[in-house]
């Protein structure tokens, strides 16, 4: 939910396209505060260093050609010629006579405008040492007239019969240039300069923002995409698809590919929930059938056994309650299959995995249903082939995947048959060594239409229906086993008859 501060904000800003456009003009704003800060700088810098090259000598060959200074004392005639004549040559510069400590000691200025006493020599005596060879141009010094700003200038050692006097130091860009500049700054080319920026900025700024729209369009359409998806209960429909090219352009398009796949999924997940939610609503109605026919046997013997106990011979009460208690006994093992396939499914069982023997636990497996098998007149045999390696796996878990497979074998071979059991080692480059097991059996095979929900929990043919057959959990717990050693079960008919199941472990 939106805050009160997001919901007083103007929508304007609550776009994508909004934000990029405001980024944009804040960057363009600034790009042109920098760009006309940049160029009025480096042409403040360039006209100052061609100025103070081209007049560098300026106070050397004035002092050279005028006699300054007479001792101690000023030579004002000549300073004033001096003043009256640069005046009328150039009035921009401005005139020092400085002591040999930097004190002024004339100037060509009304005296109110000064306002230092005296001028910092460290720049004047590197540009007299240097002779303005050795140094990075714009070079500045003091300026009189303010207590803090410096300027470029002039300077000249003043002295009389080789000894040092003083200095003549002369500012190049005095405050007459400075009051050209500030008029300057508001003539029509600074002003064209300025419009041509402009334009071009805001040339810069619509193409921009023309980009931006193009792009957040596409944006835009996958997020209405998403929305239509969310609305149609994720309903197959192509308006909750992006559409793009056969190749996704940039990443606008991966994201829409992307989302597209995952949509993909979604709807597969949803389908296969929707499966499992009727196979559970199946479940339920058949574990109600194969629970209530035996129970509903059991009470009726019992009942029958309450009422005619008396008029019932000793052999019809014997043959009752074996009846009974057979149903009693499948009552329990439909229970305890229930319960054992809840118990793989709830979680992944802790499996003690170890190498062992798989020869040695198919002769175990096929001793314990040798004898109901030659009472059903069933032939029971197992090929353990040779010098196989050892299995690995959960010897508890296959033990109970070749019990159910042997009793769905021996359940549908009729007298007469056969139940064999094959090992072998199979090589593949996929997936390495394995040991195949396979278990088939010389009755009636498995129908086509059923093939493909054999290993469905408590699914069983019609035919089987009628005959009040098994509830079919034996093959479900084999396929959940197998799956929990990531491997799998096949169930096909042989090439004469009969069914052949097949599973591989991985060996040592």
């Amino acid at each position: 939910m939106m805050t009160e501060a997001q919901e007083k904000s103007p929508r304007f800003f609550k776009t994508l396209y909004s934000k990029l456009a405001g980024v944009l003009f804040l960057f363009a704003l600034f790009s042109a505060a920098v760009f006309l800060y940049s160029v009025r700088s480096a042409a403040q810098s360039y006209h100052q260093e061609i100025t103070q090259k081209l007049n560098r000598t300026l106070a050397a060959n004035i002092a050279k050609d005028a006699l300054l200074l007479e001792g101690d004392e000023i030579n004002r005639p000549a300073l004033e010629n001096i003043f009256h004549m640069l005046m009328v040559i150039n009035p921009n510069i401005e005139v020092y006579l400085l002591d040999k400590q930097g004190k002024i000691l004339a100037f060509s200025a009304a005296k109110e405008k000064i306002k230092r006493e005296a001028v910092d020599l460290n720049p004047v005596q590197a540009l007299i040492d240097r002779g303005g060879t050795a140094l990075q141009f714009p070079f500045y010094g003091d300026d009189p007239r303010h207590p803090s700003r410096r300027k470029i200038f002039s300077a000249a050692p003043i002295s009389t019969e080789g000894l040092s006097e003083g200095y003549l130091y002369v500012i190049l860009e005095g405050e007459a240039f400075d009051n050209v500049v500030e008029m300057l700054q508001g003539s029509y080319s600074l002003r064209t300069s300025s419009f041509g920026l402009l334009a071009s900025l805001s040339i810069a700024l619509i193409a921009g923002l023309l980009s931006f729209g193009l792009f957040t369009k596409r944006l835009k359409a996958l997020s209405e995409v998403i929305l239509n998806y969310t609305k149609s209960q994720f309903k197959r429909d192509p308006d909750s698809r992006y559409r793009s090219g056969l190749a996704p352009r940039d990443e606008i398009d991966q994201l829409g590919a992307h989302f597209n796949m995952m949509a993909d999924h979604i709807d597969q997940q949803w389908d296969e929930l929707k499966r499992s939610d009727a196979l559970r609503r199946e479940m339920v109605a058949n574990v109600s059938h194969d629970l209530r026919t035996p129970l509903a046997s059991l009470n009726g013997y019992l009942e029958t056994l309450l009422i005619k106990k008396s008029s019932l011979s000793e052999s019809e009460k014997e043959e009752y309650l074996q009846t009974a208690l057979r149903h009693s006994k499948r009552l329990g093992v439909l229970i305890e299959e229930l319960f054992e396939l809840a118990k793989l499914d709830s979680y992944k069982k802790l499996m003690e995995t170890a190498p062992f023997s798989m020869g040695e636990l198919v002769q175990d497996v096929v001793q314990k249903f040798k004898l109901s098998a030659q009472e059903k007149g069933i032939a029971i045999a197992a090929d353990y082939g040779q010098k196989l390696p050892f299995a690995i796996g959960d010897i508890g878990m296959i033990q109970r995947v070749l019990e159910n497979l042997i009793e769905n074998a021996l359940r549908h071979t009729p007298n007469g048959g056969r139940v064999e059991l094959a090992l072998m080692e199979q090589v593949a480059v996929s997936d390495g060594k394995r040991l195949v097991v396979k278990v088939s059996d010389t009755g009636s095979g498995i129908q086509a239409e059923d093939l493909p929900h054999i290993f469905d929990r408590f699914y069983r043919h019609q035919k089987s229906r009628q005959g009040g057959g098994h509830a079919g959990l034996g093959l479900a717990i084999v396929k959940r086993i197998l799956e929990l050693h990531g491997g799998r079960v096949i169930a096909e008919n042989g090439q004469d008859r009969g069914a052949v199941f097949t599973f591989k472990l991985p060996t040592v």
